[in-house]
């Protein structure tokens, strides 16, 4: 299968499923199966939030019908997987490197349809920033529209991503790259999404509401990823 295809085919997948919120049984054997994706990349921490993309995937299985793979498959941007992987996860403290070619392979997975979520783990902004703006020099980062679709699609957010844990003061936002009137990139800053889709009681001060509203994001955001297609 040629890489825009294994790409495409998880916006075919989204016609045939039935999205919802409560738990719907999954046929391991009628489709093929999603995968959500960790960036392995050089510099900092990458892998960090440990139990956060378990959690998510659990969640996925349990509220949609999106046939997922039970655990997170951890990828390069050079890596021959990198185009089976619709959603693509990455995370960290501080520093974020791409090298030329992962640039330019970055900037294909996008551009093929694929799917990137940023979660700025509090120090990631500035790294992030500069990386990206290789990537699409020409595609800055703007605010999400609270109209849009990711806002929506499963769960509700009327006021746009959630805050879930305190770090400044600062309030959280969701920025994105168009690419038409595809949302190819999103970066959850000042959030933190991914504390709390960690288990209940890592951060005291996370409630468990609080995860509740960011596993909920993360849902939609995943649905969003596998059925906004390519090009659109």
């Amino acid at each position: 299968m040629s890489r825009r295809r294994r790409l495409c085919s998880a916006g075919a997948l989204a016609l045939v499923v039935a999205l919802g919120v409560a738990a719907r049984p999954i046929d391991s054997g009628a489709v093929p199966r999603l995968a959500v994706g960790r960036l392995q990349y050089d510099g900092d921490d990458w892998y960090a939030n440990p139990s956060s993309l378990p959690n998510l995937i659990r969640a996925i299985r349990e509220r949609t019908a999106l046939a997922i793979e039970p655990r997170e498959v951890r990828v390069t941007l050079l890596d021959d997987r990198l185009f089976d992987v619709p959603f693509l996860h990455l995370t960290g403290h501080g520093n974020l490197t791409l090298s030329d070619a992962e640039v330019v392979r970055l900037r294909e997975y996008l551009l093929r349809g694929g799917f990137l979520h940023v979660d700025d783990n509090y120090g990631l902004d500035a790294a992030f920033r500069r990386e990206i703006a290789k990537v699409f020099p020409d595609r800055p980062l703007v605010d999400v529209p609270l109209a849009h679709p990711v806002y929506r699609i499963v769960y509700t957010f009327s006021e746009g991503i959630p805050k879930i844990h305190e770090h400044d003061g600062q309030p959280a936002r969701g920025y994105g790259i168009f690419i038409g009137e595809r949302l190819a990139v999103y970066y959850s800053h000042e959030a933190d999404l991914g504390n709390g889709w960690e288990d209940v009681g890592t951060y005291a001060d996370d409630p468990p509401e609080a995860h509740e509203a960011a596993l909920r994001m993360g849902v939609n955001l995943f649905v969003y990823a596998v059925t906004s297609g390519v090009g659109r």
